[in-house]
């Protein structure tokens, strides 16, 4: 099946703060091979030495340096990823209340 032929999936994860949006989602992209074992065992090793171990799959997406100091997602990240019928393109929002801006923001314009 070609790119004309998949069925586009576009998925926002919102929710609480410190729920674990960043975590499942950036799990989840690995688990579908959107993200290499490579990049996972890198950030694992970057967690671990931050004191963040469990932060591994959420810096996936938590790129920023104030993000990975704090352990809250500030902006929105957009991954995508293909299956055999989909494109599929997930966006991780964040969660906290004075970060909230950032996704109303991005959505209005």
């Amino acid at each position: 099946m070609d790119n004309k032929e998949k069925v586009r999936i576009n998925i926002v994860v919102i929710g609480q703060a410190n729920s674990g949006k960043s975590t499942t989602t950036a799990h989840l992209l690995y688990k579908l091979g959107g993200i290499g074992k490579d990049v996972i065992e890198r950030l694992e090793k970057e967690a671990y030495e931050a004191n963040w171990p469990s932060f591994k799959y959420a810096w996936v997406l938590d790129k920023l340096k104030g993000e990975r100091e704090r352990g809250a997602t500030i902006d929105i990240s957009m991954s995508k990823f293909e299956t055999n019928k989909y494109n599929c393109t997930v966006i991780d929002a964040p969660g906290h209340r004075e970060y909230i801006r950032n996704m109303i923001n991005y959505w209005w314009f």
